[in-house]
């Protein structure tokens, strides 16, 4: 049998990954070369000359506003060394299963709070980097949720629940493309409306009978509705066979981080597993793509690590 190309492709080995960043002065020509592509650029008046002073900020000729390097990205006021964060980001693209703050802060040498704020940013990086794509073609959707089991109410009301849709885009072959994940406040019309939105028009969108998704019912879209019911049937249905079967490994990536799940992190640990399953042909030009989003994403509001 034929070996998967991507799955068996070289991608970036870390001797590689060290050989390329493995030092600090490596690290800022990279991110040099990512925020300022033409040279420096003022942010302030838009001039191109420059003087670097002796702490490592640059100084415009015209203005003289001072900035760094990593001013205003989400590098911003950062205490650690840029090899650890180059570390992080390499960690963290390269794997196909996710990587908890506990073992993060193993392999990096910091605390957990700081393994923990680090992993965060980079998350919103990621997620920063998904909203603004569109699937189009056959595209396969379906409701879920994501949460611990905990006491209290069951089922879809449950306040330990987050639901979520996932959007699964195949080419005429039925293999699989692209995938959205997005949380949403609940299933109904208007949040199915938003996520509208990133569907090119004339797709084809794949459904079962849930009554939000009939904002597809009208053109630009070509409905397919499947009325399956609950149970076995729903999930074994072959019109939905990658969409349910992604659900299952974005269930099984992050099920260690379930009981550690909160309304505002859901986001971040859905983004996370799209990330990586949307980049997955190219896995060496990872970081150059990564660090292009990260100087264009702004502070956090967690403390400086």
């Amino acid at each position: 049998m034929a070996r998967n190309p991507i799955q068996f492709q070289h991608g970036l080995s870390l001797p590689a990954f060290l050989e390329q960043y493995g030092t600090e002065e490596q690290c800022r020509a990279a991110l040099y070369r990512h925020r300022w592509p033409k040279g420096f650029v003022c942010p302030e008046c838009g001039n191109t000359t420059r003087c670097q002073l002796s702490r490592g900020h640059y100084q415009c000729h015209h203005c003289h506003h001072q900035t760094s390097l990593t001013a205003g990205t989400i590098f911003h006021a950062t205490h650690l060394p840029l090899t650890t964060w180059f570390l992080a980001i390499y960690l963290l693209t390269q794997r196909k299963t996710g990587l908890s703050a506990l073992q993060l802060s193993r392999e990096l040498g910091v605390s957990y709070n700081t393994a923990w704020k680090l992993k965060h940013k980079l998350l919103q990086v990621m997620h920063e980097r998904n909203q603004g794509e569109t699937l189009t073609g056959r595209i396969e959707m379906d409701d879920a949720y994501l949460g611990g089991e905990r006491q209290g109410k069951r089922g879809r009301g449950a306040a330990h629940k987050f639901p979520f849709i996932a959007a699964f885009q195949t080419d005429d072959d039925g293999h699989p493309q692209r995938l959205q994940l997005r949380r949403v406040t609940g299933f109904g019309v208007s949040e199915l409306t938003r996520i509208a939105a990133s569907m090119a028009a004339g797709s084809q969108v794949v459904s079962d009978g849930l009554a939000c998704f009939q904002v597809f019912d009208k053109a630009p879209y070509h409905h397919e509705r499947h009325v399956v019911g609950g149970g076995r049937a729903s999930v074994e249905h072959p019109a939905f066979n990658w969409v349910n079967t992604l659900l299952g490994n974005v269930k099984n990536a992050i099920t260690g981080t379930y009981h550690a799940i909160r309304g505002k992190h859901t986001p971040r640990y859905l983004a996370e597993f799209e990330y990586r399953f949307n980049r997955r042909y190219d896995l060496g030009a990872m970081i150059p793509r990564f660090l292009t989003v990260a100087l264009r994403t702004p502070p956090m509001p967690y403390p400086p690590c």
